[in-house]
């Protein structure tokens, strides 16, 4: 099939499925998600992504009526039937169904969603473009819930800007991006947003950690303003759907190109773990 579906035990294309009237999602947003990508049938690093999913439910006391490596086999599964060597792999579970009130039972048992779908990864030698907005988003930045109307807005405003993502930021303080993590190069320093409750903590973001630590790359992990991030010789946006792309401008104004040899050693050393993970020859399979 070129797409994939799934809600509470119910397997067809997206346009097949329906969901109930009383799903708590309609209402509440009420829900946690993941996603990766899936290459030559194998999702990039499920364990991890599956292992924040379950963190963010218990964390809202939602309830997964799936054991986590039922789970796991479940996505395996219907990856292997979607067409083509390259899919954006998503999943989510919402509280359950109900009349509509705020408050839950505690007896209700989530309803899990999965959605497979072609994707081809982003070419990591295109810059990107980027904007700044204020973060206005809730304190549970940390945990994937599916109120996302912020990061929509966010997203809405970057792509009328023609850019690829927005940088948020709290004060002079930059977070993170609508969908993404950013961190900057400066001096031969990789700097990025301590894991809180302002920022999610990006599966990519922890493997671009990792591969500069594996290169040498001195990491800090600490807030950086505005300032810096206008300054800094490179600027890096990370995502479980992009890996690890730069950008060539913020708000129209050009910044980066100050690092390229370590930046390009970067990127490298992300996307062979990745080819060596999933058994492609190249990233634009």
């Amino acid at each position: 099939m070129k797409s994939l579906a799934y809600y509470d035990g119910k397997i067809g294309a997206p346009e097949e499925l329906t969901i109930p009237f009383n799903d708590r999602s309609h209402f509440f947003g009420d829900g946690v998600y993941d996603a990766t990508v899936s290459g030559n049938h194998q999702p990039y690093l499920l364990q991890e992504h599956l292992d924040r999913f379950y963190t963010s439910a218990q964390a809202l006391d939602i309830k997964i009526g799936m054991s986590k490596a039922d789970l796991h086999a479940l996505i395996i599964h219907l990856d292997q039937q979607v067409e083509g060597n390259a899919h954006f792999v998503y999943w989510q579970v919402t509280r359950g169904c109900d009349t509509r009130n705020h408050a839950y039972a505690d007896t209700m048992t989530g309803k899990l969603w999965v959605m497979i779908r072609p994707k081809k990864l982003s070419d990591p030698s295109i810059p990107v473009k980027l904007i700044t907005l204020e973060d206005t988003r809730f304190l549970h930045c940390n945990l994937k819930t599916l109120n996302l109307l912020p990061s929509v807005m966010a997203s809405q405003k970057a792509e009328k800007a023609g850019a690829f993502e927005a940088v948020l930021y709290r004060g002079d303080v930059v977070t993170e991006c609508a969908h993404s993590n950013v961190s900057i190069l400066k001096d031969g320093v990789l700097r990025t947003h301590p894991s809180d409750r302002f920022i999610l903590r990006g599966i990519a973001r922890m493997r671009l950690i990792e591969a500069c630590y594996r290169l040498g790359i001195l990491v800090e992990e600490r807030a950086f303003t505005l300032s810096e991030l206008m300054e800094a010789d490179e600027v890096i946006v990370t995502s479980s759907t992009n890996f690890c792309l730069h950008a060539s401008h913020i708000n129209g104004i050009p910044v980066g190109g100050q690092d390229a040899h370590r930046l390009s050693a970067i990127e490298h050393e992300v996307i062979q773990e990745y080819l060596a993970f999933t058994g492609c020859k190249s990233i634009l399979d």
